[in-house]
């Protein structure tokens, strides 16, 4: 009697893993093409109000990313989190909060900093970070985790752009992130019910 093994795999995050992929496949797009499609698909600056791909750029500037180690550091924080969201909120609510941080990130960009690109989906990935700190928050009150998050993450974000304001890291993606990960939170998230304090014996 032979055993025979059968490998099955679950696409079990849609979107996270669709988002995944897209990014891994911009970045070698991005190595193939020698960096022209990070040009002018994957990064999102200031052009022309005419041009049709400024406002697909407001989009697509999360996918790219500058390298393999850029995709990385943020894919990493995305998969981790991104499942577990997904299966809380629904895959039609996490694209529509992926993509409602994407335009309000590009278009910060294109207003106040339009001599600058912005490519990554670091912004995604600090709203994710906010987002799960609403996790079994009771309505009224003020989660301790949103707390210390924000102060572990926004506080580092807005003390390096201070002391580092021509980095590559775009810390205005991470706070502006973090802000809509803590609305979203506020906006969407159910309030966990209290739990009895009577007991059955």
């Amino acid at each position: 009697m032979t055993k025979k093994t059968i490998w099955k795999f679950q696409y079990n995050s849609p979107v996270i893993l669709t988002f995944t992929l897209l990014a891994l496949c911009a970045v070698l797009l991005n190595f193939i093409t020698n960096g022209w499609t990070n040009r002018y698909i994957f990064c999102v600056y200031r052009t022309h109000f005419y041009s049709p791909m400024q406002y697909i750029r407001m989009f697509t500037h999360v996918i790219g990313h500058a390298n393999y180690e850029h995709f990385i550091n943020n894919f990493t924080i995305i998969l981790l989190i991104g499942p577990m969201l997904e299966e809380k909120y629904g895959s039609r609510d996490l694209i529509e909060m992926i993509a409602i941080t994407a335009f309000v990130t590009g278009l910060i960009q294109v207003i106040f900093f339009p001599q600058y690109a912005l490519l990554g989906a670091s912004g995604v990935a600090f709203m994710l970070i906010l987002l799960s700190s609403f996790a079994n928050y009771q309505k009224g009150k003020i989660p301790v985790t949103l707390i210390l998050v924000a102060i572990i993450y926004l506080s580092g974000e807005i003390i390096n752009g201070i002391r580092n304001p021509h980095d590559n890291i775009s810390q205005m993606a991470h706070i502006v992130g973090g802000i809509c990960g803590t609305l979203f939170g506020w906006l969407i998230s159910e309030p966990a019910k209290p739990e009895s304090s009577d007991s059955i014996l």
